[in-house]
């Protein structure tokens, strides 16, 4: 399988607002189900164990108009629950059995009451995220959220989940965010290898397929990359932070790399890697999640910052371990954690004479002529001056 068949596989699952592939799984065998996740994370490894099909659901984006959808929101929140409501109230999220919500901000929170208005008869659960990180705090209360969660997708498909089936779900997605790791050092290592609009529709496409589906798919289009021999430009190699929830539209990630920019860092789909390390399932399943998630997750907005200066330590930390020579504040408008934690960010740049440029997007932003100016006059700069 060649790079050109990989990417249009990637592509045409990231488009298809009807969810194809998710409804060709369930219609193969009677009796399959498929549960919803919102971002940035849920513990998706549980709704594979119980052998129904994980969904990620991250509105419309740009392919989609909102008409009844704003009837549900304010004007002045942002875009992704409103796309979200257009998405079920068209029939298009008919085909899921259940949704979760993670404790994102409080946007997420009231899309999950929403959900229970159009799908009274659905499951639906609010996924309340730890916050105290004390073993004995935060732990045993994300211990029990769990193992909550594990019963109620037990009672979902009609039978208990086994402590068997809980060490081999979270066992394949040990594997798979294993895989995922590759792909991002690969993307690190040879961005000119690796562009980043390919590898996100690839992961895109991941969270919408069955697990066997995009393992194949993903370690084929790592040989490919490494195989192939693509030619080096003189970009400048950027992070960018703040999509870690409202993802950028698919041209926006583009025209930062068609300025002069690799990406050689980001946070878009950052529940694929919002655990660091593979969870060791050998004793308590559910306790060795949660001690995880506790001990090695990816700094971000939704998870609170013990060390007082943390936020401004982390562009630099970032900066260094990608080899990159700039920052890019990316995030959605009215998107209230990631705005609150720019000043932060930027104070921390700054601090460490770090270059960076900063804008806001929606998911349905159609009109990228400001942002390849922007960015490519940064590019321009970090290569002609360095750090500006």
């Amino acid at each position: 399988m060649n790079r050109a068949e990989i990417v249009a596989w990637a592509e045409a699952n990231y488009l298809d607002l009807e969810f194809t592939a998710a409804r060709r799984w369930l219609a193969e065998e009677p009796g399959r189900k498929a549960v919803g996740f919102l971002p940035v994370y849920a513990p998706a490894e549980i709704i594979h164990a119980a052998g129904m099909l994980p969904v990620g659901i991250h509105g419309g984006g740009d392919r989609i108009d909102i008409i009844r959808g704003d009837a549900y929101y304010q004007s002045y929140i942002c875009h992704l629950p409103r796309s979200v409501v257009e998405l079920a109230v068209t029939g298009r999220l008919d085909f899921l059995t259940g949704a979760l919500f993670p404790s994102t901000c409080d946007v997420i929170r009231n899309l999950s009451g929403m959900w229970k208005v159009m799908y009274p008869e659905k499951y639906s659960r609010y996924v309340d995220l730890p916050q105290d990180f004390a073993k004995g705090v935060g732990g045993d209360f994300w211990t029990h959220e769990l193992r909550e969660l594990v019963h109620d997708m037990g009672e979902l498909r009609g039978s208990p989940i086994t402590e068997d089936e809980l060490r081999k779900g979270i066992g394949d997605w040990n594997r798979r965010r294993a895989l995922v790791r590759k792909l991002y050092a690969k993307r690190r290592d040879e961005p000119h290898n690796v562009p980043t609009d390919e590898l996100y529709q690839l992961l895109r496409a991941g969270e919408i397929v069955p697990f066997e589906e995009f393992m194949t798919m993903a370690q084929a289009y790592l040989d490919v990359c490494d195989k192939d021999g693509r030619r080096p430009r003189d970009n400048a190699r950027v992070i960018v932070i703040g999509a870690f929830c409202e993802q950028p539209p698919l041209g926006l990630i583009r025209t930062i790399e068609r300025a002069g920019c690799y990406i050689v860092d980001d946070d878009f789909l950052i529940g694929n890697r919002f655990l660091t390390r593979e969870v060791d399932c050998s004793g308590d399943a559910v306790r060795a999640l949660a001690e995880t998630f506790l001990n090695h997750t990816v700094a971000n907005p939704i998870v609170y910052e013990r060390d007082a200066d943390g936020k401004k330590k982390l562009v630099g930390e970032r900066l260094r371990a990608a080899r990159a020579e700039g920052a890019i504040f990316s995030a959605p408008s009215f998107c209230d954690p990631a705005l609150l934690d720019r000043p932060m960010l930027q104070a921390g740049a700054a601090r460490e004479g770090i270059s960076f440029i900063s804008f806001k997007y929606a998911e349905n932003t159609g009109q990228f002529q400001q942002f390849r100016e922007q960015a490519g006059t940064f590019s321009d700069a970090i290569k002609l001056w360095g750090n500006v």
